[in-house]
């Protein structure tokens, strides 16, 4: 399949990717993810191997695009929910009062 990524043509095949990427140990994956055999790469790592290019010269959509259209699974940003502050109980007190704590 023929796709654009960064504004340079590839001609990638699912099965080129999967013998890119062979040996290859993936980073942590803090962003956009893709699946590649049974191993979860972050995108930009897999653009990186697959094009030869600086991770700076491309962006992790031209990436998804092309793995999704050559069929592999990608995943989009994880949904990090905020932690929950703990109330010491001075301020757990003051909340039922209905009064600000001193920090």
């Amino acid at each position: 399949m023929r796709c654009v990524i960064a504004r340079f043509p590839f001609d990638l095949t699912k099965s080129g990717v999967l013998e890119s990427m062979k040996g290859i140990k993936p980073e942590e994956v803090t962003g956009e993810s893709v699946i590649i055999g049974r191993r979860l790469y972050p995108v930009k790592q897999v653009g990186q191997v697959v094009t030869r290019q600086d991770r700076r010269d491309f962006s992790a959509g031209e990436v998804v695009r092309a793995m999704t259209q050559l069929g592999f699974t990608c995943r989009g940003l994880p949904a990090i929910a905020a932690p929950a502050r703990a109330l010491s109980p001075l301020q757990h007190a003051s909340a039922m009062l209905g009064t600000p704590a001193a920090v």
